[in-house]
């Protein structure tokens, strides 16, 4: 009993639905992968389900490994564990299952008292005869240092206060 063409609904989420080639390059990328979720004699618990849904919010793609002899049933946990999930099925070899989901998007925290941090600068030195290739460097400046016009790193020297802000301090 294969199910290839199954399309799985929990709720509204139906199931992820992949190409051919997607699914052959989501199958490559979890070759070198170790299965991180096993699933045991109990079969589907809930521990199981929550270990495989933070994998795949990690990592996206997920190789869960299940301990059991009967295909048919390795097979129906492959079919429940993609409804769950609300993953896309990419390959059951095995006792070896790989599932694939789109990461969700991390939210960032701005810090608004956050100051910059290092910049990566190229600098280039000409030479004096014309037919020579410029030296490059790659410096990092950091936020109390300058680059001077003969491409040296300098400490930055105080913004100075105009009159007016100095009398009032």
């Amino acid at each position: 009993m294969r199910t290839q063409g199954y399309r799985g609904v929990i709720g509204a989420m139906p199931e992820i639905i992949l190409s051919i080639a997607q699914r052959k390059a989501h199958r490559a990328d979890a070759h070198h992968l170790d299965p991180v979720v096993a699933v045991g004699g109990d079969g589907l618990t809930e521990g199981v389900i929550k270990e495989a849904d933070h994998a795949l919010n990690a990592h996206g793609l997920s190789k869960e490994r299940v301990h059991g002899d009967d295909r048919d049933a390795r097979e129906a946990i492959y079919a429940e564990l993609a409804d769950k999930l609300n993953a896309a099925r990419i390959q059951h070899i095995g006792k070896l299952l790989v599932f694939w989901r789109p990461m969700p998007e991390k939210e960032r925290v701005l810090d608004e008292d956050r100051k910059p941090g290092p910049k990566q600068v190229k600098v280039l030195k000409y030479s004096k005869r014309g037919g020579q290739r410029p030296e490059v460097r790659h410096l990092r400046v950091l936020g109390n240092e300058r680059l001077t016009a003969g491409g040296k790193v300098r400490k930055a020297k105080p913004k100075q206060k105009s009159v007016k802000k100095r009398n009032l301090d």
